[in-house]
Formats: C-alpha cells, sequence, structure tokens
C-alpha cells in the first residue's frame, strides 16, 4: 500500500531531506583527488553527529557503512574503504539520513578534478533524466509517465538505464512502496497523488544496461565495465508542480 503523508508527517520529511541535503553539500565541498572513500564516510558519520541525526544505511540488511560510494564503472552500493580517488574520476555518493523517525535518500555523481567529454555527457544526461522525471510527478499522472520520462531522456542522449534497480517510496521506512522502475511505457501503473513521498534515482551508463554484483555481495558495476552515473532526489507529490524535499 502507497502510504499518503499526513502534513506532520510532510514536515518531518522536509526536514529529513534538508538534512540529506546539507550532507550533499559536505560532500561537494570535499571531493577531490587524493581522497580516500572511507574519508567521505568517516565526514557523513561526523556531519551526523552535529545534527543529532541517524544514517538510513549504516546495517541495513547487513551494510557495513553509512554511505555508498561508488566510482566510475561502480554503479551503486560501493563500500567505503581505502581506494583514493583519482583527478578525472566521478564518484556517486548515496546517503540516507534518519531524522524524528523519516528518512531522506539522496544520490548525485561528481566530477573529481577535471573529467573527459564523456564523462560530463554522462553526467549532464544522468541529471537532467532525473529532472525529466520530476516533470512528470504530479497529481493525476501515473508512475509510468515517470518512469518512461528517465528512459526517453537518457536513450535519446545514447546512454541505457539499468533495469536491475529502482527507485521507492519512502517516509518512516527507506523503502517502501511502489518500486519505481526506469524505464517503461507511459501511462501505466499507480495515479499520483498529493502526500506520496517518493525516491526517484536514475542509473545511467555509458555502455550496457547489464550489471552484475562483486564478491563482496554489495557493489554492483557495469558488466563492461563503461562508467556509470546514480542520481537521487526525495520528491513530495503536491497540489501542483512536485516539491524536491532534498534540495537547497
Amino acid at each position: 500500500m502507497i502510504v499518503i503523508k499526513t502534513e506532520q508527517e510532510i514536515e518531518r520529511m522536509r526536514a529529513a531531506g534538508r538534512l540529506a541535503a546539507l550532507a550533499h553539500e559536505r560532500m561537494r565541498e570535499a571531493i577531490r583527488p587524493g581522497i580516500r572513500t572511507q574519508d567521505l564516510d568517516d565526514l557523513f558519520v561526523e556531519f551526523l553527529k552535529e545534527h543529532g541525526a541517524s544514517a538510513s544505511f549504516l546495517g541495513y540488511n547487513g551494510f557495513p557503512k553509512s554511505i555508498c560510494v561508488s566510482v566510475n564503472e561502480e554503479v551503486v552500493h560501493g563500500i567505503p574503504g581505502d581506494r583514493r580517488l583519482n583527478e578525472g574520476d566521478i564518484v556517486s555518493v548515496d546517503l540516507g539520513v534518519i531524522v524524528d523517525s523519516y528518512h531522506g535518500d539522496a544520490a548525485w555523481t561528481y566530477p573529481v578534478g577535471e573529467i573527459d567529454e564523456e564523462a560530463r555527457h554522462l553526467l549532464e544526461v544522468g541529471e537532467a533524466s532525473l529532472m525529466e522525471a520530476i516533470r512528470q510527478i504530479r497529481p493525476g499522472n501515473r508512475l509510468g509517465d515517470v518512469s518512461h520520462a528517465v528512459e526517453r531522456c537518457a536513450e535519446a542522449a545514447g546512454l541505457s538505464v539499468v533495469r536491475d534497480f529502482v527507485g521507492h517510496g519512502i517516509g518512516r521506512a527507506m523503502h517502501e512502496p511502489p518500486q519505481i522502475p526506469n524505464f517503461g511505457p507511459p501511462g501505466r501503473g499507480p495515479i499520483l497523488r498529493p502526500g506520496m513521498t517518493l525516491a526517484v534515482e536514475p542509473m545511467v551508463n555509458l555502455g550496457t544496461h547489464e550489471v552484475e554484483v562483486l564478491e563482496d555481495q554489495w557493489t554492483v558495476v557495469t558488466k563492461d565495465r563503461r562508467w556509470s552515473a546514480h542520481f537521487e532526489h526525495t520528491i513530495l507529490v503536491a497540489d501542483g508542480e512536485a516539491e524536491i524535499l532534498t534540495s537547497l
């Protein structure tokens, strides 16, 4: 069942979303050549302590860290560690915060120093596909309209869309109904209603849409090892245009 949030719940979602957005500002400022992926996790943990919040991901189904950090061909669920970022890399940071029992979930893919034109194209199209999806989030539209917008935008730019992982509803639980694929025909699925809160998260690849999970049982990579980008916002279905809860 898709949960329709009350005004009180929406205010709590706004607080969680804003904190997730602030955390991403910290990530953006910290990302540079030479930094370890674990350093980003450590920074996030300190940020949560400052704000009296908790990490959505730590311990979730056994996940060992507080954020996911995925580099280059890694699509999602990268485990922070001793790997150092290099000039020209791209790095996806996926983080979730819990404020007053409600979750805010957001992901962004950042350039590390100067990146080449192919990588820049990947990031631009990934972000554009998210924004195209958000434009479809309005009362009376169907969930399939959101999914189709991602696919249409990415494939028109020559990229592929990951099909094995999806967005989701969000609220008191990090993952609530409905599942939100990033592909499919428009005009299908549940009707969007005010008070729904959705985590929309396109994952777009330079090469094949096919992915596989590494031996750590978490890190997802592209099968052809070409690069991938991941963008996510937590969104409120409002009376008119959608409200992005994880944006400053």
